[in-house]
């Protein structure tokens, strides 16, 4: 996503020369080259596939065949992990624990069905700004609360410093998610101010922003993360640019901030 409107073909081209070693993908683009295709050429240029991302939008109608279908295609890309988006309040409604049980209503009946496949769920907390329409679930604990029903191979978390940052109880739950061996993927992204008109896409490349990344990856790191860093930056400005300039910056940040 930090690329775009980067071809799947360049994206995967740029990695190998770059020696970026794994790369996160949306089921948007995947399904537009198509998923066996796209499987195809991540795996015969040595690259993983850290994470799919998205399922989820537990509260929308749909949301079982559309679900299942992100694990079936999480599956063919040969990653063991997909991330959720569990989806805000149902139209009409105003009650945020409702919103909250029924998500974790329908993990229970997804869970089995990714059990098998090999896939883990990733759930993935959002700034309370997205509580309304995208995520009711806020914080790392709350989904921490729903993950700790499942087995920890089976459902687990994202850790997002875009969305977790201001949270003083979060590294407590980091902590947690830790011990519980429940962090499944880790993401970073920078908060900047003012933010942008279009706040989804409001993400600050590293370094540019308010949130102390290097102290975040030391705290993934002293609660036993070791899988892949990944870089999900949604911003408009980066988008309008080259994606291979784009990527070359995007690295050359992680490694010095």
């Amino acid at each position: 996503m930090t690329v775009k409107r980067l071809p799947l073909p360049d994206l995967v081209a740029h990695c190998v020369r770059l020696g970026i070693p794994g790369v996160g993908l949306w089921r948007e683009p995947v399904r537009e080259y198509g998923v066996e295709a796209a499987a195809a050429l991540v795996r015969d240029a040595g690259l993983t596939v850290t994470t799919l991302c998205r399922g989820g939008f537990f509260t929308s109608e749909g949301w079982e065949a559309e679900n299942r279908a992100a694990i079936h295609e999480a599956a063919t890309l040969g990653t063991d992990t997909l991330v959720l988006v569990s989806g805000g309040l149902p139209p009409g409604s105003r009650d945020l624990p409702a919103a909250r049980a029924r998500i974790a209503d329908a993990i229970a009946a997804l869970a089995p069905y990714a059990a098998a496949r090999g896939i883990r769920l990733a759930i993935e907390p959002l700034h309370p700004m997205f509580a309304a329409d995208r995520c009711a679930v806020s914080t790392l604990d709350q989904a921490l609360d729903i993950a700790s029903r499942f087995p920890a191979d089976v459902v687990g978390v994202v850790v997002d410093t875009y969305h977790l940052w201001w949270d003083d109880r979060a590294p407590a739950a980091v902590a947690r998610a830790g011990a519980e061996y429940r962090i499944h993927s880790f993401q970073l992204a920078d908060w900047i101010t003012p933010l942008p008109a279009g706040v989804l896409n409001g993400r600050g490349r590293l370094g540019t922003g308010s949130i102390d990344l290097a102290a975040w990856c030391a705290l993934v790191e002293k609660a036993g993360y070791t899988g892949p860093v990944e870089v999900e930056l949604f911003n408009e400005e980066l988008w309008a640019r080259d994606g291979a300039e784009v990527l070359e910056e995007t690295l050359e940040a992680y490694t010095r901030v």
